[in-house]
C-alpha cells in the first residue's frame, strides 16, 4: 500500500512539473518573438547603450579599397584618330580606416557627426607597387580643352600655346601614388590665377587627393530611438536635405542611409537606399537572393539594370542627364564639369558600343558586379564589395592641338572596388548574441511544450493503468466467489439427492 502511494505521489508531481514546462513553453512561443524584436530594435538604433553603437562609431570590419588602372597602350595612335587600346594593371590594394568624430545627438531624434577615412598601402595584398608607371589620359588639358570647346578661337590658341610651354599634353606617365594621391601640376597654378572658379582645389590634384584623411560631409541622420520607422535614415546632409547637381527634384534628393546600416527586419521585398557623397547621388539596390555567410543568414542585394540607366531607357533618370549611352552616369555637375562618367568596371550591365570602343575590356558579372550581404533581422552589413568605374570623354577640339584627331570616346581611367567582412571577434559576439542566443529561445520553447506534454501523459498513464488493476483484480474475486457458490451448490444437491446409506459409505471412506 506504501509503495502504491509513493507512486501515487511521483507521478503526480511529474504531472505538475509538465504542466509547467508546458505553460512556460505556450508562453514562450507567444512572447519569444516579440521579445527578439525588442532586443534588435534596442540593439540597432543610434544610442551609446546599444550594441551596434560602438561598432558604428569605429567600424571594426577591415575594408580594403582595391584599385585597377587602365593602362593607355597606344597614345600616339590615339591621337591620330585610332581606336584606343588599354591593359588593366592591378590591384593595388589599401587597407580603409573609417572613424566617427564630432558625434552629437540633437534633440530631433538625430545625431550629426563626420567620418574620416585614411588608406594605407598594402603590398602584400597588391599586384604591382605605388612606384608603378601607368600611362593615362591627362585629365586637367582634356578637360579644360572640353570647356573650351565652344569658346572663342583666340582663348583656344591662347591655351595651345600655354600647354606648349608648359609641357603638357593629352596623355602622361604618372606613377600610381601620384595619380592616387596628387600631383604637382604648373597648370594648376596657371588656371587659378586666370581663371579661378575652374578648378575647386588649390594643390595638388590626384583622383583620391581629397579623399584620404579627409570627412565625407556632415551627415545628419535619424537616431531610431523616439521614432524607430526612420532609423537610420538621412535627415541632412551638409545642412541640406537635397543635392542641387542635377536637373530635377527626384534626382537632387538625399534618400536612404548613409550607407553603413539599414532598418531591421528585412524582407524580399525590402531593397537598399543610401547617400553617396563620391557620386553625389542617392542609390538603390534591389534584393536577389537569400545566403548564408559564417552560419549567419543574409539576403544578397545587388545593383539593378537601371542604375546607371539613362533617361530614355529610364526616365526617372532624365534628370541626370544630358546623358550619352545608356550604363554611364554623367557626373560633371558634380566634379568641377570634367566630363566624367561613373559605371560599372568595363562598362558592364552598360550599351555594348562603350566596351567595344575601346580594346582591351571584358565585362562581365562575376568580376564586375557590385552586391551587399545584408543580416535582414538587423539590417547589418556582413559582407559587401562595391565596384565602380570612372571614366573620361575625349575628343578632338578644334584649335586646341594637344587633342590632335582623337576620335570621341568614354576611356576609362580606373574602377576601384571597395570590400569589407565582419571578422574576428566582432563576428562572434554578433553570431551569439543575434543569432546564436534567438536560435536557442526558439528551440526551447518547442522542447518545453514537448516535455510537458510527455510528462503530462505519466499520472494519465499511471491512473488508467490503476484502474485497470483494480477491474482485474475485482474481476478475479468476484470469479472466486461464483466458484465456491457452485462447488457448495453442487455439495448440497449432492446430499439432497443420494440415497441415504451411499451418502454415509462415502463419508465413511
Amino acid at each position: 500500500m506504501g509503495s502504491r502511494s509513493r507512486a501515487r505521489r511521483v507521478a503526480a508531481a511529474l504531472g505538475f512539473a509538465g504542466l509547467l514546462c508546458a505553460v512556460l513553453g505556450v508562453i514562450m512561443i507567444v512572447m519569444v518573438p516579440s521579445i527578439i524584436k525588442q532586443q534588435v530594435l534596442k540593439n540597432v538604433r543610434i544610442d551609446p547603450s546599444s550594441l551596434s553603437f560602438n561598432m558604428w562609431k569605429e567600424i571594426p570590419v577591415p575594408f580594403y579599397l582595391s584599385v585597377y588602372f587602365f593602362d593607355v597602350v597606344n597614345p600616339n595612335e590615339i591621337l591620330q584618330g585610332q581606336k584606343p587600346q588599354v591593359r588593366e594593371r592591378g590591384p593595388y590594394v589599401y587597407r580603409e580606416f573609417r572613424h566617427k568624430s564630432n558625434i552629437t545627438f540633437n534633440d530631433n531624434d538625430t545625431v550629426s557627426f563626420l567620418e574620416y577615412r585614411s588608406f594605407q598601402f598594402q603590398p602584400d595584398k597588391s599586384r604591382g607597387l605605388e612606384s608603378d608607371s601607368i600611362v593615362m589620359p591627362n585629365i586637367l588639358v582634356l578637360s579644360a580643352a572640353m570647356m573650351m570647346e565652344n569658346g572663342p578661337m583666340s582663348l583656344k590658341l591662347i591655351m595651345t600655346l600655354a600647354f606648349s610651354t608648359l609641357g603638357e599634353r593629352a596623355f602622361m606617365n604618372r606613377t600610381v601614388s601620384e595619380i592616387m594621391w596628387g600631383y604637382e601640376d604648373p597648370l594648376i597654378h596657371i588656371v587659378n590665377k586666370y581663371f579661378p572658379n575652374m578648378f575647386p582645389f588649390k594643390g595638388k590634384f590626384g583622383l583620391f587627393a581629397e579623399l584620404n584623411n579627409s570627412d565625407s560631409g556632415l551627415f545628419t541622420v535619424f537616431t531610431g530611438v523616439k521614432n524607430f520607422s526612420r532609423i537610420h535614415l538621412v535627415d541632412k546632409w551638409n545642412g541640406v536635405s537635397k543635392v542641387n547637381f542635377w536637373h530635377s527634384d527626384q534626382c537632387n534628393m538625399i534618400n536612404g542611409t548613409s550607407g553603413q546600416i539599414w532598418a531591421p527586419f528585412m524582407t524580399p521585398e525590402s531593397s537598399l537606399e543610401f547617400y553617396s557623397p563620391e557620386a553625389c547621388r542617392s542609390m538603390k539596390l534591389i534584393y536577389k537572393e537569400q545566403g548564408v555567410f559564417e552560419g549567419i543568414p543574409t539576403f544578397r542585394f545587388v545593383a539593378p539594370n537601371t542604375l546607371f540607366a539613362n533617361g530614355s531607357v529610364y526616365p526617372p533618370n532624365e534628370g541626370f542627364c544630358p546623358c550619352r549611352e545608356s550604363g554611364i552616369q554623367n557626373v560633371s555637375t558634380c566634379r568641377f564639369n570634367a566630363p566624367l562618367f561613373l559605371s560599372h568596371p568595363h562598362f558592364y550591365n552598360a550599351d555594348p558600343v562603350l566596351a567595344e570602343a575601346v580594346s582591351g575590356l571584358h565585362p562581365n558579372p562575376e568580376e564586375h558586379s557590385l552586391f551587399l550581404d545584408v543580416h535582414p533581422v538587423t539590417g547589418i552589413p556582413m559582407n559587401c564589395s562595391v565596384k565602380l568605374q570612372l571614366s573620361l570623354y575625349i575628343k578632338s577640339v578644334k584649335g586646341i592641338g594637344q587633342t590632335g584627331k582623337i576620335e570621341p570616346v568614354i576611356l576609362p581611367l580606373m574602377w576601384f572596388g571597395e570590400s569589407g567582412a565582419m571578422e574576428g571577434e566582432t563576428l562572434q559576439t554578433f553570431y551569439t548574441q543575434l543569432v546564436l542566443m534567438p536560435k536557442v529561445l526558439r528551440y526551447a520553447q518547442y522542447v518545453l511544450l514537448a516535455l510537458g506534454c510527455v510528462l503530462l501523459l505519466i499520472p494519465i498513464v499511471y491512473q488508467i493503468r490503476s484502474q485497470e488493476k483494480c477491474y482485474l483484480f475485482w474481476s478475479s474475486s468476484k470469479k472466486g466467489s461464483k466458484d465456491k457458490e457452485a462447488i457448495q451448490a453442487y455439495s448440497e444437491s449432492l446430499m439432497t439427492s443420494a440415497p441415504k446409506g451411499t451418502v454415509l459409505q462415502e463419508a465413511r471412506l
